[in-house]
C-alpha cells in the first residue's frame, strides 16, 4: 500500500540556544531539560502543540552524546511542519552514519516480487544445510557401529616373585 504523501507547510532552520535553560536545573537533569527546551522553542516558533513535536534520532543522539550532565550549549536544527500540524525536528547537518543508513534503507525498499524471490532462496539454503547436517549425523552413527568402540585392554604387568626366605620354606616343608 502506498503511504500518504505529507504536504510540507513550513520548513525552517534554527540555531537553538540551550545553555540558558539547562543551567536552571541540577547536573543530573541537564540533557532532559535541553530536549524539553528544544520542544518548547519549536512549539513557540512553529506555532504547534508541544505534543506534536517529534525529535529525530540523530538530534537526540547529539543531545546525549556527552551524557546527561553536559548537553550542547546551542544546536542547529531543521524543523519541518506537515499539513497535520506535526513538526519533525532533525539535525541541520546529518552525520555520515545517517547518510549511509538512509542509502541502505533505499536499497531495502525493493519490489515485492524481489522480496518473495529472496525469501525462497533463503528457505532453499536452509533446507540444504539441514539435509547436509542430517547426512553428517548418519555418517557418524554408521562409523560408531562399524568401529564398535571397544575399550582398550591394558596388559597386566607380571612382576617377578621375590625369593622366598629359607625359614619360611622350612616351615612349609614341615607341614
Amino acid at each position: 500500500m502506498p503511504e500518504k504523501e505529507e504536504k510540507i507547510i513550513l520548513e525552517r532552520e534554527y540555531n537553538i540556544p540551550l545553555r540558558k535553560e539547562w543551567l536552571k536545573v541540577p547536573l543530573y537533569k541537564r540533557a532532559k531539560k535541553a530536549v524539553k527546551a528544544i520542544r518548547e522553542f519549536l512549539a513557540r516558533h512553529m506555532r504547534a502543540d508541544f505534543e506534536n513535536i517529534k525529535v529525530g534520532k540523530w538530534l537526540n543522539k547529539e543531545m546525549w552524546k556527552h551524557g546527561i550532565k553536559r548537553p550542547p550549549h546551542h544546536i542547529k536544527v531543521k524543523a519541518i511542519k506537515n499539513d497535520e500540524g506535526i513538526v519533525k525536528v532533525e539535525l541541520a547537518q546529518l552525520p555520515k552514519e545517517a547518510l549511509e543508513e538512509a542509502k541502505e534503507e533505499k536499497k531495502e525498499e525493493k519490489k515485492p516480487e524481489e522480496k518473495v524471490e529472496e525469501k525462497k532462496a533463503e528457505e532453499e539454503k536452509k533446507e540444504i544445510k539441514e539435509e547436509e547436517e542430517k547426512e553428517e549425523k548418519e555418517k557418524k552413527e554408521k562409523e560408531k557401529i562399524l568401529r564398535k568402540e571397544i575399550p582398550k585392554i591394558k596388559p597386566e604387568v607380571i612382576k617377578p616373585k621375590k625369593a622366598v626366605k629359607a625359614p619360611l620354606m622350612r616351615k612349609a616343608l614341615e607341614k
